[in-house]
């Protein structure tokens, strides 16, 4: 009974801290953890139902507009919803009994702390894949059958497509383990649910993304892009920093800690090879793997043909989740309670990392917001000039501008600079003071 209450103190210290992470890692940003894809985001969620881009499904935007209606703008509308799809995750596992303390220690890694607090879709299909995942066991162990698992399993993976493409994945994978057990119970549900969701891709493309881009896939399908050189090299870099439990950003600049950062996670993939091949995983276990690995496969190779950022720890959330559950749940099968040492110590290094490379998110949005008043752009329709892609420490002003007001579109043409409603970074930090740090 003693033992049991520790435990329950111990995931409920886990649950609250990894709360107060989450909101300390957006407040002590200087921007608010944002990205350039954020300002597309939050503008696609203003301008709604207006389709302004098909660059990402509509299903983060749409819930971004959601809450938007209770009076919250689309920045403060990106951060509930990581919290509440943190929440909901936590509920769903307990409610379900369906890896309640797996969830809890997943949640509490540093790098899925880094997303709940991301203006970023990843923080939307985390429950999303959760439910997936539940989904499908359901199914292998026969609680769900027939016609309501086939429908079941066909609409989450219709709706992980409508959060993020790379659910094409998924698809595969649940195709794929289909086949691999075609003998099974259950291949059929799996095989015919990929292909109803294969099929709703297809009318995507037609009925959507043509409707509005017709020039989509020539933007963005491209032949080698990269040399394979350069993408196993970022394949390496991605893993190892996703499988990191304590520090998944290498230093931008290089040096002796990348070798630290890059060998802990190198280390620890090898010992979740190595748990996974001595202790035989269960059917449920290895399908969780099974999906994990091919969507990673998947992400390394479309890399091939389609613009896409390297693999890191955010975009690889999806195919990672699966496979750390499984893995803290052979370690805690092994290690007991002493597996939550893990999640306290990402904990611990998240927040001392947080702190040295504090910004001040309030402070800058105080300001910003203070000279779009003067300027009295802060209810317009904005363009922020770039001479290009690679200007990083622009985009950063961009960002920022782009969590007070989101309808905002980035320009690379220098004509656009002689409008008004045109900003740029010598413009904004002529009037403003941004606090700024190295490590953001």
């Amino acid at each position: 009974m003693r033992r049991k209450l520790l435990e329950n103190r111990l995931q409920i210290f886990l649950i609250v801290s990894t709360l107060i992470l989450t909101v300390l890692r957006f407040l002590l940003n200087e921007k608010g953890r944002t990205n350039p894809d954020s300002i597309r985001f939050m503008r696609t969620a203003n301008v709604f139902p207006v389709i302004d881009n098909t660059v990402t499904p509509l299903g983060y935007p749409v819930v971004l507009k959601f809450f938007t209606l209770f009076g919250f703008d689309e920045f403060w509308a990106s951060k509930i919803l990581g919290i509440l799809a943190y929440l909901f995750l936590l509920w769903f596992a307990w409610k379900k009994k369906f890896y309640w303390k797996e969830i809890i220690l997943t949640g509490g890694l540093f790098s899925f702390v880094s997303i709940f607090s991301y203006t970023m879709s990843e923080a939307l299909i985390l429950p999303a894949v959760f439910v997936f995942l539940y989904v499908a066991r359901q199914i292998i162990i026969d609680q769900l059958k027939g016609l309501p698992a086939f429908l079941y399993l066909s609409l989450i993976l219709i709706l992980l497509y409508n959060i993020r493409y790379p659910a094409l994945f998924l698809m595969g994978g649940i195709f794929l383990f289909g086949i691999l057990n075609f003998r099974k119970h259950y291949a059929k549900t799996f095989i015919f649910s990929a292909l109803t969701g294969f099929f709703f891709v297809i009318l995507y493309k037609f009925l959507f993304i043509d409707f509005f881009n017709e020039k989509y896939l020539e933007t963005f399908l491209e032949i080698g892009l990269d040399p394979t050189s350069v993408l196993l090299l970022e394949l390496f870099q991605g893993l190892t920093t996703t499988f990191n439990p304590f520090i998944h950003i290498a230093n931008p600049a290089g040096g002796v800690i990348n070798y630290g950062i890059y060998g802990i996670g190198l280390l620890n993939i090898s010992l979740m090879v190595f748990i996974f091949i001595k202790n035989e995983l269960s059917e449920t276990e290895f399908l969780f793997v099974f999906l994990g690995v091919v969507g990673i496969g998947c992400s390394f190779f479309i890399q091939y043909f389609y613009s896409v950022n390297p693999i890191d720890y955010r975009l690889m959330a999806p195919f990672s989740l699966p496979i750390w559950l499984v893995y803290f749940k052979k370690l805690y099968s092994i290690f007991g309670k002493l597996t939550y040492g893990i999640t306290i110590l990402s904990l611990m290094i998240g927040l001392i990392f947080t702190l040295l490379s504090k910004g001040n998110y309030l402070g800058n949005r105080k300001v910003i917001t203070k000279f779009l008043k003067e300027e009295n752009l802060e209810n317009v329709p904005l363009k922020f000039y770039l001479e290009s892609e690679e200007e990083l420490d622009k985009y950063q002003i961009a960002e920022l501008i782009s969590t007070v007001n989101s309808r905002m579109v980035i320009t690379f043409k220098a004509a656009d600079t002689l409008q008004k409603n045109t900003l740029t970074q010598h413009k904004v930090l002529q009037k403003t003071k941004i606090d700024t740090n190295q490590f953001q």
